[in-house]
């Protein structure tokens, strides 16, 4: 995940990873492909996602702004075993492009926090995570809770609680050392917290269970202070040791997800919704249909999980995703001019609106037309718009520059008007075995 602010909007972007609306288009109908994962009654298994200006942190103080096509859902964690010390909370982000849950510490109210055991390793000793992101990383501790969303739920999971106090107010410098800002509040983040429900099953898999570091990694954190990275092992169910996929974790409905969003109109929108189903054909409202799957990297891929090959312009760029979590297209094209406006100097400003045809293949071969229409934001979004279609921005020209020369991003615009499914790896999903993406 990148975060990085411009000046008119937060930019979250997903990598390892910021007058249309209403309801949502469409929705898978067709009969499921494989059976639900459990017998009984299906639980309720979707969820609203909201698109608005975003927590009201953001537009206080200096530095104010509203947030700009975040997918925004609402969850509750409860203390362990408890069904009244619980707290919902909203504003957290929907991200295909990355795994598990983080929530800013200081959002957790303070009856609820205490109640929150922090996990130990076999010394006792709390344990913390760094996160990185490609400009930014967020440290703080791994704590439990029960969590749910829709009638989903996980027991005792493990969530990455950013910024927390105490012996985790100082960053490792194995943390830090990968430069970037430190992420501490909602602010800078752009929401209250993120849902990470990408293809994988824990947040950094076999990396994190042989006590490696890449983009993420575990800390002993004793009295003294965090510095030593520990392995965390690989599970889905208690006892948990990474942060799960909340998807993965739960007792049905957790080979994947279809997000179904509306298509929005060239003026955008205020606000708008659309919905989050938790599995693939295991009930009649997820299964899949005529979507072309496009599988794609795995865990041990030493380039990274859930990527594709995009070709554009000729080139083929093998680090390329798609991702929920982005709030644009992030691509480079030299070709295309560059905004004059200094507060939009990062984005495309084409003359007119203009329809790019980059391709997609998969892992297995399969190729797919990603073409999209690229958008001036000069003329395109209305001042007050929170949601609007096809953007681009440079990544070179972001503060600092994004390392994406071998990458195309498709962020959020790329699911308006789509239902897009997201399997999670080692798990068969709608007669397909994860992971993949479709559309």
């Amino acid at each position: 995940m990148i975060r990085t602010i411009l000046a008119l909007w937060a930019i979250c972007l997903l990598a390892a990873c910021s007058g249309g609306g209403g309801t949502p288009t469409s929705t898978p109908t067709s009969t499921p492909s494989s059976p639900p994962s459990s017998g009984g009654t299906p639980v309720v298994n979707s969820a609203t996602v909201t698109f608005d200006a975003g927590p009201a942190e953001l537009n206080v103080g200096p530095g104010a702004y509203t947030a700009f096509n975040e997918p925004y859902v609402s969850i509750k964690i409860c203390a362990p075993g408890s069904t009244t010390n619980c707290q919902t909370i909203d504003h957290i982000i929907l991200d295909t492009g990355s795994v598990g849950l983080r929530i800013l510490q200081p959002v957790i109210n303070q009856s609820l926090l205490s109640a929150l055991p922090a996990q130990t390793d076999p010394s006792g000793n709390a344990v913390g995570e760094c996160y990185m992101y490609v400009n930014s990383y967020v440290f703080g501790s791994v704590r439990q809770a029960d969590f749910s969303i829709a009638g989903e739920k996980v027991a005792n999971m493990p969530f990455h609680a950013i910024a927390d106090a105490g012996v985790f107010s100082n960053v490792p410098a194995s943390c830090s050392s990968g430069g970037g800002t430190n992420i501490t509040t909602v602010k800078a983040f752009g929401a209250n917290g993120i849902l990470g429900i990408g293809t994988t099953p824990t947040d950094c898999g076999p990396i994190c269970a042989a006590g490696n570091t890449t983009g993420a990694a575990y800390y002993d954190c004793p009295a003294s202070g965090c510095s030593a990275i520990i392995a965390r092992a690989v599970s889905t169910t208690a006892p948990f040791q990474q942060l799960p996929n909340p998807v993965a974790a739960f007792a049905t409905d957790n080979n994947g997800t279809v997000l179904v969003l509306p298509s929005v109109a060239p003026a955008g929108a205020v606000s708008m919704t659309g919905t989050i189903y938790f599995g693939i054909g295991t009930q009649a409202n997820n299964a899949l249909g005529s979507q072309t799957v496009l599988p794609v990297t795995t865990s041990t891929n030493r380039l990274g999980a859930g990527l594709l090959t995009a070709i554009y312009n000729g080139k083929s760029l093998t680090q390329s995703f798609l991702d929920s979590g982005s709030n644009d297209y992030y691509f480079i094209d030299t070709s295309l001019p560059a905004c004059s406006d200094t507060n939009l100097s990062a984005f495309y400003c084409p003359t007119t609106s203009m329809l790019l045809s980059p391709t997609l293949t998969a892992t297995n071969g399969t190729m797919v037309n990603a073409a999209f229409t690229l958008y001036n934001p000069m003329t395109t979004t209305a001042g007050s718009s929170n949601v609007a279609p096809g953007l681009g921005v440079n990544p070179t020209l972001v503060q600092p520059p994004l390392q994406f020369a071998n990458s195309f991003d498709f962020g959020v615009p790329f699911f308006f008007g789509r239902s897009v499914y997201t399997a999670i790896e080692g798990r068969s999903a709608g007669g397909t075995q994860g992971p993949y993406i479709a559309f």
